[in-house]
């Protein structure tokens, strides 16, 4: 189910936590432990550039802090606490991607970077994600 947010698109997705994931692949966990959050409510923002989760879901991600990265907001700059990878999945398709951490009044916001690993482009007439247009909406990944 997607809905428009202040002209924007939100979507469900499945984050989870990457060390576990994997461990759970190789047999070592088993799955039911895997850490993972379902929202139903996140944000895609073409102006944001990477997944960025609140503070609460970092947590209970269990994810580790990576390092501190000074960003760029619409207002200011600042330093956010970068944290380990988690694998996203948006509607069939997902990616690996370290997360920037935001304040817990803020939502899972998904910009460029996991929009463009998993090949997804904004419908802003439609309030939704569809597949690249360029190849017919199958999931295509540039090389070059």
């Amino acid at each position: 189910m997607e809905t428009e947010v202040m002209g924007k698109v939100s979507v469900s997705a499945v984050i989870e936590n990457l060390d576990d994931y994997l461990e759970a692949r190789r047999g070592t966990l088993p799955a039911e432990r895997v850490r993972s959050a379902t929202v139903t409510d996140a944000l895609v923002d073409s102006e944001a550039t990477m997944l960025l989760l609140p503070s609460r879901m970092i947590t209970q991600l269990g994810l580790k802090p990576l390092r501190t990265q000074t960003a760029r907001t619409a207002n200011e700059t600042v330093q956010m606490q970068l944290h380990r990878a988690v694998r996203l999945s948006v509607q069939g398709r997902d990616c690996i991607l370290d997360v920037g951490e935001v304040s817990d009044d803020l939502p899972v916001i998904i910009g460029q970077l996991p929009l463009e690993a998993m090949d997804w482009h904004i419908d802003m007439r439609g309030h939704r994600l569809i597949g690249n247009p360029e190849f017919g909406g199958v999931q295509m990944m540039d090389v070059l």
